[in-house]
């Protein structure tokens, strides 16, 4: 069993930053992506940034050039930096771990994720 925990979620004003951290317990495929997706209410999960156990990222259009993701591998700790924050990017926020067959971590589909966090409240006040 793997789990995930989230962390460093709150409120902003516009414009403001966060640091997300995602904690997994232990990874159990040799090829896996970690991907933070957000659910506002009423709406789907969307997939915001994802990162390859190669290394490689994948970022949603909307949060590129303001959103980086990076990992500690000596901690199992991912971390989403979110930078130039709009009230549009409120959400619950979720980290997600999975097996990936491709070299890129897709955002589109949260059926490729089996292990996910608890998430944590992102508010970013206008």
């Amino acid at each position: 069993q793997v789990q995930l925990v989230e962390s460093g979620g709150g409120v902003v004003q516009d414009g403001g930053s966060l640091r997300l951290s995602c904690t997994v317990s232990r990874y159990i495929y040799s090829a896996y992506c970690v991907t933070w997706f957000r659910q506002i209410p009423g709406k789907e999960r969307e997939g915001v940034a994802g990162i390859h156990s190669n290394g490689g990222t994948n970022f949603q259009s909307s949060v590129k050039g303001r959103f980086t993701i990076s990992q500690d591998n000596a901690e199992k700790t991912l971390y989403l930096q979110m930078n130039s924050l709009k009230p549009e990017d409120s959400g619950v926020y979720y980290c997600a771990y999975g097996f990936s067959s491709w070299d890129y971590c897709s955002l589109r589909n949260p059926g490729d994720y089996h292990y996910w966090g608890q998430g944590t409240h992102v508010t970013v006040s206008s």
